[in-house]
């Protein structure tokens, strides 16, 4: 009996094989191209509870977070124009976040499926990863239109691709 009890102390606090597959992102590079007007930039400070498991992605969940204050073009004064109320309203909406819905597999990695929140505005997109070793790149386009950022008058000129290079846990 005494044997039994050892061996399930021994199962219950040995870690799950679930929580042994699973990955967490301990850095996160976040990069953009306003594409009709050639501005590339990055954005930082990225806050995430994202939990990746990367034998069965279906089992992920992709969570985080950024800071518009962070967000740099190299050009000072359109990173100001940038935050202030005309486009991203940093003092109204300080966060742009991200919640997945879905994560599938594909022939070369994952696609990832969930809700983006910008100026206060939740829109669905999809972001497309692939993966070498400890790091995964992703990739997607969305149009700044659709969050209330009009850039440009046209729907296509406010085309943004966004890059992701997540180094994992």
């Amino acid at each position: 009996m005494k044997s039994k009890w050892i061996v399930f102390l021994v199962w219950a606090l040995l870690p799950s094989p679930l929580v042994l597959a699973q990955d967490e992102i301990s850095n996160a590079e976040i990069t953009f191209t306003f594409v009709s007007k050639d501005v590339d930039g990055s954005i930082s400070g990225f806050r995430s509870s994202s939990t990746i498991d990367l034998d069965n992605p279906s089992n992920s969940e992709f969570k985080g977070a950024v800071s518009v204050e962070t967000l740099k073009t190299g050009n000072f004064l359109r990173d100001w124009s940038l935050k202030g109320k005309k486009y991203f309203n940093a003092d109204d909406y300080p966060k742009i976040s991200f919640a997945s819905t879905s994560v599938t597999t594909t022939d070369t990695g994952f696609k990832v499926t969930g809700d983006l929140t910008l100026k206060g505005k939740s829109k669905p997109i999809t972001i497309d990863f692939t993966r070498k070793a400890d790091q995964v790149r992703g990739t997607t386009t969305l149009f700044s239109s659709d969050f209330g950022i009009n850039v440009k008058k046209e729907r296509k000129d406010n085309e943004v691709i966004v890059n992701f290079l997540l180094t994992l846990q």
